[in-house]
């Protein structure tokens, strides 16, 4: 055995696993809500001493507070602790074919301040606007707050300029973005880091983080936007894929629409954006003589209930092959679905995609459970906002090698189970 102090190896890796160990608390706290110290030390497999030492030094750094006493047991009261919502924050920036949405929030994912453009402008004027946001935020925050911001999370789809026929959208604006540096050119005009994911990938970790991720470890993502984003959470990870773009569901290959107003399919099949998608809704409501110059696309769908019902039908039937093709690819039980239509149109959705995985699903196999997405339509935003605070604060494994963290590379459960 070796004896004498430890080496600047050990001392390092000593301070990376407290790192660690520090962050597997957090998260075990954002599962839980509040909880004792005897609770934490109970789910995470370290003593009460060990647990109670972190908790003390996460209190101190201002990430935890103290909320009250527990009383009934044995021996003294014991206290209880919960995430400090003053702890950290994070500006989350959605941007969309359609919208640019900025939005701030607390640790523990509260929106505090938001903004929004209702259409997608030039790059620059896009990039100016969410900075003159990102200054208002800061400034509302205040001197002794304003330090904590984590980052800015940039939730976007990947190839805005593509897919214009099938979503039945113009050039133009959209086309200006492909190849445009957002990252670079939003960290430029803040001074603030910046994470960039597809939209897809960014909603799922909110909802990992958020949402149906501290009751189910394992779910498929759908969020239905202007186009259609998706997700996968395994084992308490999100994954994100060689190429970030891991539970892509829009341009899995479904059969022809079977409204009139759908678009031709000269190869046979279309891409899933071109029938479950907002833009496939407007499409179809404009058909029936909706004036979507003067009502947005929920209010169109409200004003019209038989031809969102026609849109629904068809969407649901588009879905049910991809959904069953994927939970079984994967073996899971739960798929969420979020997105910008209205909660009660949502809910009407997800029941005619449960009636449609019931009736494809193979002899001997249960279809899949489809929950509707706990952060409902602001699921993106707030997914954006996520970013930067799952890399400062969860447990993922480039915490212990220290190396840079990939934003979805691991989550919580998996890793507190090994720790």
């Amino acid at each position: 055995m070796r004896t004498g102090a430890p080496s600047k190896r050990q001392g390092s890796r000593s301070v990376l696993l407290g790192d660690y160990n520090e962050r597997v608390i957090l998260s075990t706290l954002r599962r839980l809500g509040p909880a004792s110290k005897a609770d934490l030390a109970r789910r995470v497999g370290l003593t009460s001493n060990a647990a109670g030492v972190i908790a003390r030094k996460l209190e101190d750094s201002g990430l935890v507070r103290t909320v009250g006493k527990r009383y009934g047991g044995r021996g003294q009261p014991a206290t209880i602790l919960e995430l400090n919502p003053e702890g950290a924050y994070s500006v989350g920036v959605r941007i969309d074919r359609d919208l640019v949405e900025t939005v701030l929030v607390d640790f523990r994912g509260a929106i505090l301040h938001r903004s929004r453009l209702d259409a997608l402008p030039e790059p620059a004027a896009a990039v100016a606007a969410v900075a003159d946001s990102v200054k208002r935020f800061r400034k509302a925050l205040g001197p002794s707050r304003r330090s904590r911001i984590a980052g800015i999370g940039l939730a976007t789809p990947y190839n805005l300029g593509s897919w214009l026929a099938e979503l039945d959208l113009p050039g133009g604006t959209l086309a200006a973005w492909d190849g445009f540096d957002a990252k670079s050119a939003l960290a430029a005009a803040t001074g603030l880091p910046v994470l960039l994911e597809n939209d897809g990938s960014a909603a799922a970790v909110g909802e990992l983080i958020y949402g149906h991720g501290r009751e189910h470890d394992d779910f498929l993502y759908l969020f239905i936007g202007p186009a259609i984003g998706g997700g996968v959470v395994l084992g308490g990870a999100s994954l994100s894929g060689r190429h970030a773009n891991a539970g892509d569901v829009a341009v899995m290959p479904v059969g022809p629409s079977g409204l009139a107003s759908g678009p031709p399919a000269p190869k046979g099949h279309l891409p899933l954006m071109a029938r479950a998608s907002l833009a496939a809704l407007s499409r179809h409501l404009r058909s029936r003589g909706a004036d979507l110059a003067s009502l947005n696309v929920a209010e169109a769908a409200a004003a019209d209930p038989e031809g969102f019902a026609e849109w629904r039908r068809d969407a649901a039937d588009a879905l049910a092959r991809p959904v069953l093709t994927s939970v079984h690819l994967l073996d899971i039980d739960h798929v969420v679905v979020a997105g910008d239509l209205p909660p009660v149109l949502l809910d009407s959705l997800i029941a005619q995609l449960q009636e449609a995985l019931a009736a494809a699903v193979a002899e001997s196999r249960r279809p899949p459970t489809v929950l509707a997405g706990a952060i409902g339509h602001d699921a993106g935003a707030i997914g954006a906002a996520s970013l930067p605070l799952h890399v400062s604060f969860s447990p993922l494994t480039g915490v212990l090698t220290g190396d840079e963290p990939r934003i979805a590379t691991e989550g919580s459960r998996t890793l507190m189970e090994v720790a």
